[in-house]
């Protein structure tokens, strides 16, 4: 179900503070692989916590090898996503992922070409394919949350 969109303030850097042409960036500078997963757990750092009341089995996102919880609202006309994972790297993914998501009217989210993102980011071959699916789940959550 798509959530109803309501007039707010909302406080979190990803989509804002740090976008994707940021990260795009950042990762740019690094020449070791090593480098740029501590820069993405990092990114995990980054993000407000998440309230413990909202991670429930409705907000679990299937199909990733860690827990990841995804909760949607649409502030304004633009789509806001906390999310939470038991894992750092996955938290750090979901900074990648919010960096071009959060903020952004659903227009702007279904458009955003998320495959030429994460090649630009060359990500998809540096993680095991377990942790690539997960990726491709939380992507699919958000869209379907937006559509």
């Amino acid at each position: 179900m798509k959530p109803a969109c309501s007039a707010s303030l909302v406080s979190n850097p990803f989509g804002t503070t740090i976008t994707a042409d940021d990260i795009r960036e950042t990762l740019g500078f690094f020449d070791a692989w090593e480098d740029r997963y501590k820069y993405i757990i990092d990114l995990g750092k980054e993000l407000p916590p998440m309230d413990d009341d909202k991670k429930t089995d409705e907000r679990l996102v299937r199909g990733c090898q860690s827990q990841v919880w995804i909760d949607t609202r649409c502030e304004g006309g633009r789509y806001w996503f906390d999310v939470d994972s038991d894992a750092f790297i996955v938290k750090g993914l979901l900074g990648v992922v919010l960096a071009a998501y959060n903020g952004k009217q659903a227009e702007d989210i279904t458009s955003f070409d998320i495959d030429a993102y994460f090649e630009d980011l060359d990500l998809i071959r540096h993680l095991s394919t377990a942790r690539g699916n997960g990726l491709k789940a939380m992507v699919d959550r958000i869209k379907a949350e937006v559509a």
